[in-house]
């Protein structure tokens, strides 16, 4: 999971990997604003899972969908304690801890595809077999030799390509293989 440019903090990277154990996605609306998604190689895509909301009083919330992600056991882990630095600092009001505008009114997050029920589905097995013509006699008559030919056919029209795009006319040559010897 990744932390995209939706926060900037001085003298730190802007993307940070963190474990998010046993938690959900979340549907965010304005006025929050999302800071934390799943990224591109976990599922669901690119989902929020904190969001940062700021009112207008002064008062900032900060919404996890896993209470997990700042326990003893999960911040050693890759860089959730930078990511619980980081939203402390954001919720102290420090200076140096600022939301990118562009990315806070246009963040980079996928909408929520619904899953069938997998399991449900699974034990409602339908049949896919359907029953289709007879095959022929000669089964030569299946394979079509309209796809792929051993010709000379084509090769006029490939020499005035090599005329139009003003490219010399070479031999193929051979390229050796290379194969890995064991000692």
């Amino acid at each position: 999971k990744r932390v995209g440019d939706d926060v900037n903090v001085a003298g730190m990277s802007n993307d940070l990997v963190f474990v998010y154990p046993y938690g959900a996605t979340l549907s965010v609306q304005k006025p929050s604003i999302p800071v934390l998604s799943t990224g591109s190689v976990s599922y669901p895509l690119n989902r929020p899972v904190c969001a940062f909301c700021e009112l207008p009083s002064g008062g900032r919330l900060v919404v996890t969908g896993s209470c997990h992600l700042f326990e003893d056991h999960w911040l050693p882990k890759e860089e959730n304690a930078t990511l619980q630095d980081i939203v402390f600092r954001w919720l102290l009001h420090d200076k140096d801890i600022v939301l990118n505008e562009i990315d806070a009114r246009n963040p980079d997050v996928n909408d929520y595809n619904f899953v069938p029920e997998v399991r449900s589905l699974s034990e409602r097995p339908k049949n896919c077999v359907q029953e289709s013509e007879e095959p022929p006699k000669d089964f030569r008559s299946l394979f079509t030799e309209d796809l792929f030919r051993f010709d000379m056919r084509l090769i006029p029209e490939t020499l005035a390509l090599y005329e139009q795009l003003n490219e010399k006319q070479k031999p193929l040559t051979l390229i050796e293989p290379e194969f890995e010897r064991p000692l």
